[in-house]
């Protein structure tokens, strides 16, 4: 099925695209998008509407990329402008990866391979809020496009996509697997290993923060290192002020 963003964009999968072999393999939770700032005569409608899936796994965000993406969205005149939004709402998991994990780790994104358990975005209550009270009544006098992008969920991987998640592991040849928060613990690694823990609190109460440890994932044997998610690590937005030091501690360590 295919799905849209306001304006018309088509939703599409973000995945790794150098298939080459890499040293680690990076699991997030689900892909995010391009965000645009929509305005009508000067004034803000909406500071970071979704309106597209972003170039790639992962994106940092690039304001040129941005701005070229969003040029190309067709917007009705009396509807106002799209823009790129503030640098800091586009991509900003993506530079906490490279800053803050990858980089401590002593890696770089072309020895990494990037995976999320949910490969495309979904919209969250934000984006609901405003696409509900802004876009929708407008949809019919315009001829927009109806939003299809589900909302989020609480599940992001089924028996399904662990399997599919498990043979793009296997094909990265990586040893060492970086899961991003809780939920690529509960979702993909109960699902295809024995262990015995299902959060990241109760992994560092067992091996401590940012300690590896050993898994058999379709028979390898791989070291798993659980860190936070880069919504804590970045502290960005709501976050916890707990994992952002616990991880600024462990990278100062390491460093």
């Amino acid at each position: 099925m295919r799905y849209h963003y306001p304006f018309g964009e088509e939703l599409h999968p973000l995945v790794q695209q150098d298939r080459t072999p890499k040293k680690a393999f990076i699991l997030g939770v689900y892909a995010s998008a391009v965000h645009a700032k929509w305005k009508i005569e000067n004034k803000i409608i909406c500071q970071a509407l979704a309106v597209a899936s972003e170039p790639r796994i992962f994106w940092d965000g690039n304001q040129q990329e941005a701005t070229d993406i969003i040029r190309r969205i067709n917007i009705p005149k009396e509807l106002g402008t799209l823009e790129p939004t503030g640098a800091h709402l586009n991509g900003p998991s993506a530079k906490t990866l490279d800053e803050h994990i990858l980089s401590p780790l002593g890696f770089t994104r072309s020895d990494t391979w990037l995976c999320d358990l949910l490969p495309e975005a979904r919209l969250n209550p934000s984006q609901e809020k405003v696409i509900s009270e802004r876009y929708n009544p407008l949809i019919k006098q315009y001829g927009l496009n109806e939003v299809t992008i589900p909302l989020r969920s609480k599940e992001f991987c089924n028996e399904q996509r662990a399997n599919e998640i498990s043979s793009e592991l296997e094909e990265s040849g990586a040893n060492l697997l970086v899961l991003l928060g809780d939920i690529p613990i509960q979702q993909f690694l109960n699902k295809v290993t024995e262990i015995q823990y299902s959060s990241l609190q109760q992994y560092v109460d067992l091996f401590g923060y940012g300690t590896s440890t050993e898994v058999v994932i379709n028979k390898r044997n791989l070291q798993v290192l659980p860190l936070a998610h880069p919504r804590q690590i970045g502290a960005l937005g709501a976050h916890s002020k707990k994992w952002h030091e616990t991880h600024l501690a462990w990278e100062s360590k390491i460093r």
